[in-house]
């Protein structure tokens, strides 16, 4: 399984985009409908970002933030680890394991394509 290519598991039909601008409360509800548990933010087609519900507990709720007067592009993580879809699985679960997280972005030449997570 850790040599399968990342494009064979990658949850393709769970990613979810969202522009910067967009609020925390409507990304969280988006996740909720999607049942996801990270929003790919993109400006255009090109990924800048990721906002985790873990984010929306630290960042926003444990802050004293207003979830529907803050964006995504506000608490954020810019610029996240990705792979791309050639690489091998065992890339990404060290990536992950490495960085203490549990979504990585899937990206071909700058475009999301979809999303690695540890569930």
């Amino acid at each position: 399984m850790y040599s399968m290519r990342v494009k064979s598991v990658m949850e393709a039909k769970k990613r979810l985009v969202a522009p910067p601008e967009t609020t925390v409360a409507k990304a969280a509800k988006l996740m909720a409908k999607k049942n996801v548990g990270a929003v790919m933010v993109v400006k255009g087609k090109h990924l800048v970002g990721i906002f985790t519900e873990r984010d929306v507990v630290f960042r926003v709720v444990a802050a004293g933030l207003d979830p529907a007067g803050t964006t995504i592009g506000e608490v954020m993580t810019a610029d996240p680890v990705t792979v791309d879809p050639n690489e091998i699985f065992g890339r990404a679960l060290l990536a992950m394991h490495d960085g203490g997280f549990r979504h990585v972005p899937v990206v071909d030449k700058g475009e999301p394509v979809g999303i690695v997570s540890s569930r």
